[in-house]
């Protein structure tokens, strides 16, 4: 039988953090330097649904305490001076011992694994213990109802017979979680979503709210408003076919001097603050003030960014593109190079680099038909 690959204790907990927070496991996945396959399989066979963590008893042998037994069977050491470095009885190290190969096949892992499976005690799920109920279930979700639809449904068809209650998440589980086995597989397809998977109900609500620690740009100081004075950018990212891939896009306001950051497919907020840093770092100090966003949770490492670069960033309102005129403006240009539906994940640095040199050649009417190259140089060679 294949296995698939292994996760720590850590990681598993880190994928289902992320993956409750609304994550996709290709973004968790680019987090852990794994493979989205790889948390599919931590995912897919819990169906979604974050498994209850198993409370071990203080007379369980622990995964340090196995460890030590093994290091002391390699060692040559006896069970009963085993038992003792543990504190533990001696008889308890013999069945541990003796269940898990003995003395020369004895390994921790292999132990905890096979602890791990006798202690289960699986209870039969309750559409398998009252067919009554599963039938009932099974005809409305054939009927195109929602969990939650027949859950209630239930209690006010049998007000007096709890054996015909289910909760909407009960229902869920049968049909998602692996061994569950009340429900029929293919009764997902009835399901509005057509998933196969439990996705997180928070995922659309949380994606603005995790973005904390913003100064809005009520607050810009009035010198960015008149673009009197240079350094001040705004940002965005260009997004690519089906949302897939982006390019972090940066505008002066006074120049219209344009820069262009290679992103790809993983636009996780690390990977935008390392992107801006690296595109920051090109700059004289002086000509690196301020930047203006969106409230997008690409960029929830805002103050990380600030401390790192000495850039203070500003946030719009919600939903005012207009607020970044011009680098909405800016974007629209952008599109000649790289059309809608086009993935942008093929474009190397350098490539970005090209286009954002020929979009800086062209003159521009705002600037009296000077070029933003030209309009930026005069600035560097000032501050120079």
């Amino acid at each position: 039988m294949a296995r698939g690959p292994f996760f720590t204790a850590d990681e598993k907990r880190e994928i289902w953090e992320h993956w409750s927070e609304g994550l996709s496991a290709r973004l968790i996945a680019h987090g852990l330097r794994r493979s989205p396959s790889g948390v599919d399989y931590v995912l897919r066979p819990a169906g979604g649904v974050r498994p209850r963590l198993r409370c071990r008893s203080a007379r369980q042998l622990s995964m340090v305490e196995r460890e030590e037994i093994s290091r002391g069977l390699l060692a040559g050491d006896s069970l009963r001076a085993i038992a003792t470095r543990l504190h533990r009885a001696p008889s308890t190290v013999a069945r541990e011992v003796g269940a898990n190969g003995g003395r020369s096949r004895y390994r921790a892992w292999s132990a905890e694994v096979r602890a791990a499976q006798r202690a289960r005690r699986p209870k039969a799920a309750k559409l398998v213990r009252s067919p009554r109920l599963g039938a009932e279930v099974d005809a409305a979700l054939v009927c195109l109802w929602s969990p939650q639809q027949i859950a209630r449904r239930l209690r006010l068809e049998y007000p007096s017979d709890p054996e015909m209650w289910v909760s909407h998440e009960t229902i869920y589980q049968s049909l998602f979680v692996q061994g569950r086995g009340a429900l029929r597989k293919e009764l997902t397809d009835c399901l509005r979503s057509g998933r196969a998977i439990r996705r997180p109900h928070s995922k659309l609500g949380r994606r603005r709210g995790r973005v904390t620690d913003m100064v809005l740009i009520s607050e810009r100081p009035a010198e960015i408003e008149d673009r009197a004075v240079p350094g001040h950018w705004e940002g965005d990212l260009l997004l690519g076919k089906e949302g897939r891939s982006a390019i972090v896009t940066l505008v002066e306001r006074s120049t219209r001097y344009v820069m262009l950051g290679h992103i790809g497919r993983h636009r996780t907020a690390p990977v935008v603050r390392e992107v801006l840093e690296g595109l920051i770092q090109r700059l004289p100090t002086e000509l690196a003030r301020s930047l203006t966003w969106d409230q997008g949770t690409e960029m929830v490492e805002h103050v990380r960014f600030s401390l790192d670069t000495g850039v203070e960033v500003y946030f719009c309102d919600p939903h005012s593109p207009w607020q970044r005129g011009t680098n909405e403006n800016t974007n629209g240009l952008l599109r000649q190079y790289f059309p809608k539906g086009t993935a942008l994940s093929g474009y190397s640095q350098d490539e970005l680099d090209a286009v954002a040199r020929q979009l800086n050649g062209r003159p521009r009417q705002t600037l009296e038909w000077m070029k933003p190259s030209e309009k930026f140089a005069e600035l560097v060679a000032t501050t120079g």
